[in-house]
């Protein structure tokens, strides 16, 4: 049984993708446990399993096999339809493409997951939480008239307007310039520390990895190394 205070709970978690006469094995036998409230890097280089296994522990993914629990969900025998609903509400996903819907404003953008969870006010809400990220006076901008730092701001914003108890980043400043990706990087952080989140941070950069708690290290589709961060 899953301790209630672990925010991820895996076990032989396995991923194979392509055809049965092709199989391509992604993840080979993942043993992994978060506790609540833990800042987790993931490194390793392009290839090795980190994206795939992001994928699969926010519910984008379905296992192959082996067991999961996310905040206090159990994801092994769940379908999509069911890892959609198990994600509402629980999960918050920055992406390095923005992934803005670009006929909503970045109000609409940041109200719609909390809509489609059914919360109340998800519309002051999405407005307070733009605020919260410097965006106050973009409410009603497309994404088109938005900077890419303005529109990760709004994806961040969206990721953490419903208070998941997880939040799931992979290469969130990729698509940004250094400067603005340092910002970017410090607002997340920042946000996350207000909503008291877990966080699972995919990066390249060795001096951000060295900001969190905990650091892994992937190769090959298996976790290599798991050593504590400057921060913990």
């Amino acid at each position: 049984m899953t301790s209630p205070s672990l925010a991820i709970s895996a076990r032989n978690l396995t991923l194979t993708l392509g055809s049965q006469a092709a199989p391509v094995t992604i993840l080979r036998g993942i043993d992994l446990d978060i506790p609540q409230g833990q800042v987790v890097a993931l490194l390793g280089p392009s290839g090795s399993g980190k994206s795939s296994l992001m994928a699969v522990l926010s519910g984008l993914e379905r296992a192959s096999g082996g067991t999961l629990t996310v905040a206090g969900a159990d994801f092994t025998n769940l379908n999509e339809d069911g890892l959609a609903a198990a994600r509402r509400g629980r999960i918050g996903i920055v992406l390095q493409a923005f992934h803005l819907l670009p006929t909503m404003t970045a109000a609409e953008n940041v109200a719609t997951p909390m809509e489609l969870a059914a919360m109340a006010d998800a519309s002051p809400r999405a407005v307070a939480e733009l605020e919260a990220v410097g965006l106050g006076h973009r409410t009603g901008h497309y994404p088109t008239q938005l900077s890419g730092g303005e529109q990760q701001r709004v994806a961040i914003a969206r990721a953490t307007a419903p208070r998941p108890g997880l939040i799931f980043a992979d290469e969130p400043t990729g698509n940004l310039d250094a400067a603005t990706g340092e910002e970017i990087i410090n607002l997340l952080f920042a946000r996350r520390a207000e909503t008291r989140a877990t966080l699972l941070i995919i990066t390249h950069d060795a001096s951000l990895a060295a900001r969190c708690e905990r650091v892994l290290t992937m190769a090959d589709g298996v976790i290599v190394s798991d050593t504590a961060g400057t921060a913990a």
